[in-house]
Formats: structure tokens, sequence, C-alpha cells
């Protein structure tokens, strides 16, 4: 799984740059991602590399780009 977290941040990217701004629910049906897990990952990935904007709170955060 971590040896294709860089190809699921660019999934994940993509989907916010189309469709944004995103709850978790739907980004992981968007970017085609198969498990939470996996989505995190890549979210960690957007959130470290300061490409994402969390707005909402902890129970159902919202993700878009910056």
């Amino acid at each position: 799984m971590f040896e294709n977290a860089g190809e699921l941040a660019g999934q994940v990217w993509n989907a916010l740059n189309e469709n944004a701004p995103m709850g978790v629910k739907d980004l992981k049906k968007a970017a085609k991602v198969k498990t939470d897990k996996e989505l995190y990952l890549a979210l960690g990935w957007l959130l470290r590399e300061n490409k994402l904007a969390v707005e909402g709170d902890e129970k159902e955060p919202v993700f878009s780009l910056k």
C-alpha cells in the first residue's frame, strides 16, 4: 500500500480538483479509493504537501484544494 501512496494522493487530488469541496464518503467514491486506510494515507500525503484545506469538524471533515 505504501508503495502507491503518491498514486493514491494523485487520485484524491484529481477528484478534488474536479468536485471540491467533498466529504470523506464522496471523496472515497470519486477518487476510486478502495479502503478508508488508503484514503487517509492519500489525505495525509496531500496535507503534508500543504495541498489541502480542511473544514467542517472532526466527525465530518470537508476537503478542498488550497
